[in-house]
């Protein structure tokens, strides 16, 4: 009986103080409340949603997006099949990646590593990558304010993974304003934009249908 006392009240205790170990399902979203403090996050088929301010180890799913509200925290951040967004002021130490999904980093939002995905839209609107940028298939959009260190990769397309896309080019833009420190190196032709003001490392591999931006 004393056990199951004191088992109830460090349950309790965990919960007054915001920190839980793992959180994990195979069906059905998760939701990290407002500072809460958590271990790893993980589903199979749902959703993921970190509050603001909220801190967390590894997030993954597969079929589900995946959203850090305001200053939010967390280790790395994988999904599969769904888009990824990361608020204002968010930190994620280690690798943003998704297979078929967009993913979206808000102003002051920073990632440690690399930021990588298939197929979708990467944008990144006044935040920071670490690790360099690489898709196969997306488009890429460093808007003004932002910083990419390690350069950007698009790979071979492969055909694998993007039915039906082939025929279209991907397109890179880099706004003014925009810093990309490390080569862009083409793995296939791609459509590449660049303000006037940007700063872009050199460019290896295919040679881009070069554009200004208007």
């Amino acid at each position: 009986m004393f056990r199951y006392v004191a088992t109830l009240l460090y349950a309790y205790c965990a919960v007054v103080l915001g920190a839980t170990g793992d959180l994990s399902k195979v069906n059905g979203s998760i939701h990290v409340d407002d500072g809460q403090r958590a271990g790893d996050v993980s589903t199979v088929n749902g959703s993921i949603t970190i509050g603001q301010a909220a801190q967390v180890g590894a997030v993954e799913t597969v079929n589900g997006s995946v959203r850090f509200e305001e200053r939010a925290s967390a280790d790395s951040a994988e999904t599969v099949n769904g888009a990824i967004t990361l608020g204002e002021q968010v930190q994620v130490k280690d690798s943003v990646s998704a297979v078929n999904g967009e993913v979206t980093l808000g102003s002051g939002a920073r990632i440690g590593g690399s930021l990588e995905n298939v197929n979708g839209k990467l944008s990144v609107a006044g935040g920071q990558v670490g690790g360099g940028i690489e898709t196969a298939s997306g488009d890429i959009l460093i808007a003004s304010g932002s910083r990419v260190d390690g350069g950007i990769h698009v790979e071979k397309n492969s055909g694998g993974w993007s039915w039906g896309k082939a025929s279209r080019n991907p397109r890179v833009t880099i706004e003014s304003g925009a810093v990309v420190n490390g080569p862009l190196k083409f793995e296939r032709e791609v459509d590449l934009y660049v303000g006037a003001g940007a700063t872009v490392g050199p460019v290896e591999g295919v040679a881009p249908a070069r554009h200004a931006i208007p």
